[in-house]
């Protein structure tokens, strides 16, 4: 296997599950766990790897924070186009995630806090009041279903009823 293919198999193990060992990836593979060990040390290095993180069940976790996705209206600028406006939003410790999307608004945020006042107020203080800010649309996200390709809840399953005639 050449190195950008076992690259993208270890890449692609570790986004199902980051707790597999040096071992477990190396034996899926069919490589030594030193080697596998070196390369996922060399995509860490190198910032293709950029950390780990657990998904967790925010219900079953007591988690009663709010979310909140809020997309971005903004006036590119010369030369930096949506970069600097991007970077300085990600730089507010209340946003979890920035993007670039296509469509009507420029930019899509995830946003965490205490309540629906407090996700407003950063909304209306900090982030509309940005200079480039044209325009701002706040969706409060009520219930998750799926995330990064996993089932946040058991299927019910239910059972058909016999009819008799």
């Amino acid at each position: 296997m050449d190195h950008k293919t076992l690259k993208k198999e270890v890449l692609a193990l570790l986004q199902r599950n980051a707790r597999f060992s040096d071992q477990e990836i190396a034996d899926r593979l069919q490589q030594t766990p030193t080697d596998i060990h070196t390369l996922i040390r060399e995509m860490e290095t190198d910032r293709t790897i950029l950390g780990y993180s657990a998904l967790i069940d925010e219900e079953k976790a007591g988690n009663d924070k709010v979310r909140a996705i809020i997309e971005v209206e903004v006036q590119p600028e010369r030369d930096a186009g949506f970069n600097r406006i991007a970077h300085m939003i990600s730089q507010y410790p209340e946003v979890q995630t920035v993007y670039l999307v296509s469509g009507r608004y420029d930019l899509r945020v995830e946003v965490v806090g205490d309540s629906l006042q407090e996700v407003a107020f950063f909304v209306a203080s900090k982030l509309a009041t940005l200079e480039g800010i044209k325009a701002t649309a706040t969706h409060f996200l009520l219930k998750k279903y799926k995330e990064t390709g996993f089932s946040s809840h058991q299927e019910e399953k239910h059972e058909r009823l016999k009819v008799v005639p």
